[in-house]
């Protein structure tokens, strides 16, 4: 039995498939068969059934009950590989974090330019997708970090609530009526089309939230699987949307997009960092959620909300309520 072996019946047990497995750990159909093949002679037992040409496959009883000892045991080579890279510090080390939408596009990068500057040894590697793909991926032992806003713990993960605070705000076009305001009272959304993301999406799940916990009425009009569309939405006059203040920075500031809140209810998250509880955490792991958390606790970018509305000649808002998700 080797080590490749195991990867490769894990691969094939996650996707259910010989030809997408082969895509995803980067190797041929017939390579995968012949592992699994000699795995199953090995240890006396069908692994999967397989159907179709396409070599579709279900895990047998057998095969469910040895993913588990096999993935113990690649987290355990792992977990060896790291802790001899560690004996050297954070001169050498690799990094593989996910990201949801958010935090990946408009916060890491310069984060971790950052961290690489401090630690040049260390290979950092980011993959972005919605926050429920990530947590799947740090469900499955694929990541080292995860970092997604609003997260409801799971069992098996380990949560770290950072210190870098987001918030969401209701973005306009600049020829919108509400392009001047500060802020609208809720009513006011009710006939309003509503942009949003799509199904587990955190920026959505957060929103829906706290405007059902304030009661207030919303009707959303299209669904939209990135952000930068939802922002070229609202440009193009399709309607409003709730975004989170990093995304729309670089627009704000130019005037392309007018950002306000409604009366009362304020919507915040804090950006969590998850990890599965199995799976060792590195001294590179470490050091990077020290980095992130600290950064987070010395950033402070509501202030481009405050100086664009303060300048328009509203009443400042009365004590909002805050959501935090």
């Amino acid at each position: 039995m080797t080590l490749r072996q195991l990867e490769v019946f894990l691969a094939v047990a996650r996707e259910k498939s010989f030809s997408l497995a082969a895509k995803k750990i980067h190797s041929s159909q017939p390579t995968l068969s012949e592992h699994v093949s000699e795995l199953e002679t090995e240890l006396g037992k069908q692994l999967f059934f397989r159907r179709g040409r396409r070599r579709v496959v279900t895990v047998t009883e057998a095969g469910r009950v040895f993913a588990e000892f096999a993935e113990r045991a690649i987290s355990a080579i792992e977990g060896g590989r790291q802790a001899l890279a560690d004996l050297d510090g954070l001169t050498h080390g690799s990094l593989l974090i996910g990201a949801s939408t958010t935090p990946g596009l408009y916060v890491l990068p310069r984060i971790i330019a950052a961290f690489r500057t401090k630690y040049p040894g260390v290979d950092v590697k980011l993959q972005i997708a919605n926050s429920q793909a990530i947590e799947g991926r740090v469900r499955e032992r694929e990541l080292d970090l995860g970092i997604v806003g609003g997260h409801a713990l799971r069992p098996g993960e380990e949560c770290l609530t950072s210190g870098m605070r987001d918030e969401l705000v209701l973005i306009v076009a600049p020829e919108h009526a509400w392009a001047r305001r500060r802020e609208i009272t809720p009513d006011w959304l009710t006939d309003q089309p509503l942009l949003v993301r799509e199904e587990g999406s955190a920026t959505r799940s957060v929103t829906e939230r706290a405007l059902q916990r304030a009661r207030v009425k919303f009707s959303v009009a299209m669904e939209l699987d990135h952000t930068e569309a939802i922002k070229q939405g609202v440009m193009a006059g399709l309607g409003v949307a709730f975004v989170s203040l990093y995304s729309v920075r670089g627009e704000m500031a130019t005037g392309r997009l007018r950002a306000l809140r409604l009366r009362g209810v304020r919507i915040q998250r804090h950006f969590h960092i998850i990890h599965h509880e199995a799976r060792r955490v590195t001294a590179s792991a470490r050091a990077f959620m020290e980095f992130f958390d600290q950064t987070g606790r010395g950033r402070r970018d509501t202030w481009l909300l405050e100086k664009r509305t303060s300048s328009a000649g509203t009443s400042r808002p009365s004590t909002s309520t805050t959501s935090k998700e």
